[in-house]
């Protein structure tokens, strides 16, 4: 190979993928030039382009300040966002290069220089050549030259992590950039993982919970643990403090060493890790907390194995603050980590990762009182760490902490991931006494500190999984807050809040507004074939979170002792003001889905129904009262003088028939009007005795039972028509037909155990009539004609019948269309005699259809969409037992979107 070859070889100089690289050179040596070659326009800021936007001329020095200025600011957004961000200026200063080592520190990112060495007389030839620099100084360069040779053996003492230097322009001809993935930065990993907490030298537990785990244990010649794989492929996580205090530190070095070696474990350094690798170092500690315990081990370990101690040196070396796992939803360090460290690389993120952060203050037993991060933790990834003993590990704002004391008598957890499954063993005796006792400090429980206004003011911005980013405008969370502040059940008992429902596209049918017809040409033209109708019932909607008991309850969701779950209205407020009641209709349900086998099949202990409470009255008796009753009412006082007088006056030989005949219409309207809402209203009880059922104190100490029943639900219907989750999983996207059958199934159970009941145990309550409603249903294929008019058939003599309409969806639970975008869950087509309620008695006249034709559903159907999407959202972070606040965010969502101004006929 000849010199020239040599000087042609390609350079690689690597660059973490997020880190903030700086470039060093005298002006003209090219730094312009390189980073275009090398990174994307808009990884480059550059002091050049920063001065001529403060100043309109990139080469006015007095706008040096202010250019930099705005670099920084610029430079320091990006790093923020997470984004690896390029300095193309001089930097040939020192103290230029401080204030971006210390932007650099400040974003917890890498700090890295490139040094182009260029001779000072290529440099001034460049310069010669433009015409912006031609009338540069000729003391310009060599002072920068002179300045950039003193500070090329200083780049590393500064701060800088990795410092390339290319010396002349050869050698930055042939450089080549490589953008290298951060050691903590594992997102390609997707596991499974089993997340081990802390084990101070516990080898025999450790042992223990690896094979519940399901782990295949390697031995030595000698016995010793020395690796351990999983059949199915898992990766186990070990969130440090393998050592001090326990039996056998060097076992479970030896073990988890292994099992990294071999690629079947991950493992993070806990600070007693830490500590033992400055003494193996040679470095002055305090041999306390346990380390006596591990040295003298690792003395007696010596004696057998000479090299065992610098192999854990080594491998202690080795170890990484904390690791970002699974596509970065799950992040894995000792002592906790805030979202802003997550993935991010300085002495700051290590030391809160292995310490955690204190307040300053002692408790009494002259322990550090840790500052209670997690109670504030938003972020997205759950955290999984140790440090902290605690009794029992609990989710507490999508963290937890696996440290369960073993070494002080407690247990050795693991958590399962994405399964979110615990697996603890006991210790096998104290091994260390505790200096405090072990407790959960965390306020409130499992659910933390109780939900914050930051988590819903102002303008919010909610991620979902099937509809990307939505936007809830300011205004229009305030309006719910005001309804969830003062009106709402209790947070931890509202996992979901329904959609509103589109009504299908406006009919041209002769005398309707809404017709089947449009319904199922609009899920053709959207690629869904078979799509099922199913009876609207008149009612109000209803949503019923049912637990088998108040222990559920209580263990699942932290209800009040004696609730075993809620009944609630779209706007998330108790649909009944009598608890009592409420916990009648629980237990009804609750006794129906178990005489149904769905607690079982469902492999469930509680679950979610959607579904409508009738009669319409029974929520809706203000609404009736002052809305529509005053419609009946003024026509029956008004239009029956109004046809007389004019009867008379015909009789009497004035030409009255016309308006006659008009009059006649409107009462014929007026008495449709009020039929049409009356029959969806009907007596739930005797307001003189209370609910039917009840027993109540009377003279002389009688007790008299209601006349109709035994248990307070009589005349009430509930109809349910979906499962939205159970333990464990959302079954939105279960398809309707399914659905429908298992409620068909609870239908069916509650009339079996009610017939039951009064034949064999008398002392059980009996039902003069049954709370549970069917739902009627037809599928009908949109790509055939006769199964179409199949189904407008049924919608005529369904309604026809007195019924509403039906709601048509598409059998499949959850569609897309071919582009990816959602399909109406659902659209709403109701019946001709129904929809005088809504638009009024004398909307069937061809003049008012024809103005009431034009309506604008474009709003609604986004509307709908954005509620569906954010309530498939909330089910997923229900079922998946994430925090309570990342529930509530969806929810809350739900509500502030009813807000927006659309048609309320619609």
């Amino acid at each position: 190979m000849t010199d020239a070859d040599v000087s042609t070889v390609k350079r690689s100089l690597a660059v973490p993928d997020l880190s903030l690289v700086v470039l060093v050179g005298t002006t003209g040596s090219g730094k312009s030039t390189f980073a275009r070659r090398h990174f994307l326009p808009t990884q480059v800021v550059s002091s050049d382009v920063c001065r001529g936007l403060v100043a309109d001329d990139e080469n006015d020095q007095s706008a040096t300040p202010d250019a930099f200025d705005l670099l920084h600011y610029i430079a320091g957004k990006r790093l923020a966002a997470g984004r690896l961000t390029v300095v193309d200026a001089t930097n040939v200063q020192s103290e230029a290069r401080r204030s971006l080592i210390r932007l650099a520190r400040e974003h917890d990112v890498l700090p890295v220089a490139i040094v182009l060495d260029v001779p000072e007389g290529e440099c001034a030839r460049r310069n010669a050549v433009r015409p912006d620099r031609a009338g540069m100084p000729a003391h310009v360069i060599p002072r920068q030259r002179r300045e950039l040779r003193r500070s090329l053996k200083s780049l590393e003492r500064e701060g800088f992590r990795k410092v390339h230097i290319l010396r002349g322009s050869e050698e930055v001809e042939a450089a080549e950039i490589t953008t290298e993935r951060r050691y903590n930065d594992l997102r390609h990993l997707t596991g499974p993982f089993d997340i081990i907490g802390d084990i101070h030298g516990c080898r025999s537990e450790l042992e223990t919970l690896l094979g519940k785990l399901g782990y295949a244990l390697r031995r030595d010649e000698r016995g010793r643990p020395v690796d351990a794989a999983h059949p199915e492929g898992r990766t186990a996580v070990f969130v440090g403090d393998l050592v001090d205090r326990g039996p056998d530190s060097p076992g479970v070095l030896r073990l988890v060493m292994g099992m990294v070696a071999s690629g079947a474990a991950l493992c993070v350094p806990g600070n007693h890790e830490n500590k033992l690798g400055r003494y193996l170092k040679g470095r002055k500690v305090q041999v306390t907390h346990g380390l006596a315990e591990t040295v003298e081990q690792l003395e007696r370990e010596h004696t057998e194995d000479p090299e065992f101690g610098d192999r854990v040196r080594v491998f202690i070396e080795s170890l990484v603050s904390h690791y970002v796992l699974d596509g970065g939803a799950l992040v894995v360090c000792h002592a906790g980590l805030p979202e802003k460290y997550h993935g991010r690389t300085s002495g700051r993120v290590r030391s809160h990762a292995l310490y955690g952060d204190t307040t300053g203050e002692t408790d009494e037993f002259g322990l550090p009182v840790r500052y209670p991060w997690a109670e504030d933790y938003r972020g997205r990834a759950a955290v999984v760490y140790g440090h902290t003993p605690t009794p029992v590990a609990s989710w507490l704002n999508n963290t937890i902490c696996l440290d369960t004391g073993c070494v002080f008598g407690g247990r050795m957890t693991a958590l399962r991931w994405p399964e979110r499954e615990l697996v603890d063993v006991p210790a096998e005796r104290i091994w260390y006494e505790p200096v405090k006792p072990l407790t959960n400090e965390a306020p409130g429980g499992a659910q933390g500190r109780p939900l914050d206004l930051g988590d819903v003011q102002g303008r919010r911005v909610v991620e979902t999984r099937h509809m990307g980013r939505i936007a809830v405008k300011e205004e229009n969370a305030a309006a719910a807050l005001e309804v969830m502040s003062r009106f709402a059940v209790d947070p931890r008992l509202l996992g979901y809040l329904p959609p509103t429902m589109a009504p299908c596209a406006t009919s041209s049918e002769d005398g309707y507004l809404e017709h089947p017809a449009e319904a199922f040409a609009a899920y053709r033209s959207d690629g869904v074939r078979e799509v099922i109708c199913e009876e609207k019932h008149m009612g109000s909607r209803a949503v019923a979170l049912v637990c088998r008991d108040d222990t559920v309850a209580r263990k699942r969701f932290d209800a009040p002792d004696g609730v075993s779950g809620m009944v609630y209205t779209r706007t998330g407020r108790p649909f009944f003001d009598d608890p009592r009641l409420t916990g009648k209709i629980l237990r009804r349900l609750s006794r129906a889905i178990d005489s149904a086998g769905l607690w079982q099949e469902l492999d469930t202990d509680w679950l979610l129904l959607d579904a409508e409470l009738m009669p319409w009255s029974l929520k809706a008796e203000g609404l009736l009262r002052n809305q529509y009753a005053a419609v009946g009412a003024a026509s029956r006082a008004v239009l029956p003088g109004v046809l007389t007088a004019l009867e008379n006056a015909a009789a009497r030989g004035v030409e009255v028939s016309g308006l006659l005949g008009k009059q006649r219409e409107r009462a014929v309207d007026a008495a449709a009007f009020t039929e049409a809402y009356r029959r969806y209203c009907w007596p739930v009880g005797d307001p003189q005795r209370g609910w039917p059922g009840e027993e109540r104190e009377e003279p002389r100490g009688r007790r008299t039972v209601g006349s109709r029943g035994t248990d307070g639900l009589d005349g009430i219907r509930l109809a349910p028509f979906q499962i939205l989750a159970v333990q464990g999983r959302s079954l939105a996207a279960l398809p309707h037909d399914q659905q429908l059958a298992m409620i068909d199934r609870m239908v069916e159970a509650e009339g079996l155990d009610a017939d039951a009941n009064n034949s064999i145990c008398a002392y059980v309550p009996t039902y003069v009539n049954r709370l549970l409603a069917p739902t009627r249903r037809l599928v009908v294929d949109t790509e055939d004609d006769a199964s179409r008019a199949a189904g407008v058939q049924w919608w005529l003599d369904l309604t026809a019948a007195g019924g509403e309409g039906m709601v048509v969806k598409p059998l499949q639970g959850f569609v897309r269309k071919g582009d990816g975008r959602l399909v109406q869950p659902g659209v709403k087509c109701r019946g001709r005699e129904y929809l005088r309620i809504i638009y009024g008695p004398e909307y069937t006249r061809p003049e008012n259809l024809d103005r009431l034709r034009v309506r604008h559903l474009g709003h609604k159907r986004s509307l709908a969409l954005r509620e569906y999407a954010l309530g498939l959202e909330a089910l997923d972070r229900l079922a998946d037992d994430e925090p309570l606040w990342r529930v509530h965010e969806a929810v809350f969502a739900v509500l502030a979107l009813e807000s927006e101004p659309v048609d309320p006929r619609l």
